[in-house]
């Protein structure tokens, strides 16, 4: 008898990208699973929803920041299988936006060279991205 198949989940998340080549990190916040891990702003992708458009709508509802669609640059994404869920999660790119990003739900934000990334606690699923942002930006 086989295991239950793991129910897909598509979460899409941001690399905001500073002029010095600073990438955005948000730590999730107490009371969240993975509470305390840093990781790419974002979210899951509602029902209906294009991950372009969902990426638009948290960063407004997380950040505070307007970002249109010709903004965002898909680079990579991530596949990986947690316990009860596997997690598909699509990298984008984005460099220019309308806004201060500041944190609407509490969590801490730093800005970070790549090769800093390394350094930070984050989701087994984070993780994989990091050289992709090397390659693109620098260490």
């Amino acid at each position: 008898m086989s295991a239950m198949p793991l129910k897909l989940v598509l979460v899409v998340a941001a690399a905001l990208v500073d002029a010095d080549g600073r990438v955005l990190m948000a730590q999730r916040p107490e009371g969240k699973s993975l509470a305390a891990l840093w990781e790419f702003p974002g979210g899951k992708v509602e029902s209906g929803e294009r991950p372009e458009e969902t990426l638009i709508r948290e960063l407004d509802e997380e950040l505070g920041i307007a970002v249109k669609e010709p903004c965002l640059a898909p680079l990579t994404f991530a596949s990986h299988p947690y316990p009860d869920f596997h997690l598909l999660m699509p990298l984008y790119i984005c460099r220019r936006w309308e806004g201060l990003p500041q944190s609407r739900e509490a969590q801490a934000l730093r800005w970070l060279r790549p090769g800093a990334l390394r350094d930070l606690p984050m989701p087994p699923a984070d993780l994989p991205l990091i050289p992709f942002l090397i390659d693109l930006l620098g260490p």
